[in-house]
Parts: structure tokens; sequence; C-alpha cells
């Protein structure tokens, strides 16, 4: 019953999240919302910033579940790369909280969604990463700075998708794969 409750405050936050980002978010919308009393909120999160907390926990494993569904072990690591990537990116231009927190990042530079945010970046820097090393272990790939690499392939992957965007044509995912795979997979390899 408990977990039930539980689960209950969690979907309830996230919908409140979502359509009012995290500052306009308060407990008494939460219980309102879950249907339970302000003070069952209480019994499971000491307050709103460890709600917040857990449901971005969640997100970021389903961003990661969505990843990995999309890697197949037969294909090249570049385009596996390229196919985690993609979809990470696509979850975060189509997922209502993401697109809120970014939102709300950037018109009221909440402090607590920016430090979510960047939590959320390093899971997926983290993620990338730990592609990388696999790689890298099976000889696919060199050793190389693992970080850099990580950081350097997730922004570009993100300049060339929304950035480039801005003031050009878009890009065909076959063009990003393959501008991927020369400027950096293939440098890695020199």
């Amino acid at each position: 019953m408990a977990t039930d409750r539980r689960k209950l405050i969690i979907e309830a936050a996230a919908k409140s999240f979502s359509l009012f980002g995290f500052k306009a978010t308060t407990m008494d919308q939460v219980a309102k919302l879950a249907n339970v009393g302000k003070g069952t909120i209480y019994t499971f999160f000491k307050n709103k910033e460890e709600l917040f907390a857990e449901i971005v926990s969640s997100l970021v494993n389903e961003m990661k579940n969505e990843a990995e569904a999309v890697i197949q072990p037969g294909l090249p690591f570049t385009e596996n790369v390229h196919r985690a990537l993609f979809r990470l990116l696509e979850f975060r231009s189509h997922h209502q909280l993401m697109i809120k927190l970014i939102q709300e990042e950037k018109e009221m530079g909440t402090i607590a969604v920016s430090e979510m945010l960047q939590h959320i970046e390093n899971e997926i820097l983290t993620y990338i990463k730990q592609k990388i090393e696999g790689a890298s272990s099976k000889g696919i790939i060199p050793k190389t700075d693992l970080e850099l690499t990580s950081f350097l392939l997730f922004k570009m992957y993100i300049a060339l998708v929304s950035d480039w965007e801005k003031s050009h044509e878009p890009l065909s995912s076959e063009q990003i794969a393959e501008i991927i795979k020369v400027f950096l997979l293939k440098g890695i390899k020199n």
C-alpha cells in the first residue's frame, strides 16, 4: 500500500513538474494531484528537491534504456554511437519534463533545475564514456582520454543536430554519422 502511494506521489509530481516547472510546483499541488494528504508526501520525501531528484533519476534510467534499445551488436561502433546519441537527443526534445526543465532554465535560471540538467548531462557523458571504454577494451578504438572524447562526441552531436539547424538546412542522420566518423572517431584512431 505504501509503495502504491509513493508511486502515486512520484507520478503526480512528475506531471506537475512537466506542466508547471520546478519553481512553480508546490507540495500542495502534488498532494492534490496524487489525492493524498500533504503529510503523506513527507513520509516518503523530505522536500520538493528530494522528490525532484527521484524523478530525474528515473528520467536518466529511461534515457539509458532508450539508448540501449537502439544499439545493435552487429553494427560498427560508430553507427551504434550515432544511434544511441540520436535516440537520447530525440528523447530530450520530445519528453515533456525535459522540455519544461530546459525552458525553465533558459527563462528563469532556476538553480535546482540547472543542477539537475547538469546531472542529466553528466549521466549521459558517463554512459558514452562507458561505451567508448567498452570499444577501447575490445580494440575497436585505441585507448584515449575517454572523458574528453565523450564530452566532444556529445557536444559535437548536439551542435550538429540542434545548433546547425538554426541557420542551415538540417543534416540527415547519415550525414551526422559520417561527420562524427570523420572528425572525431577517425581522429581517435590516428
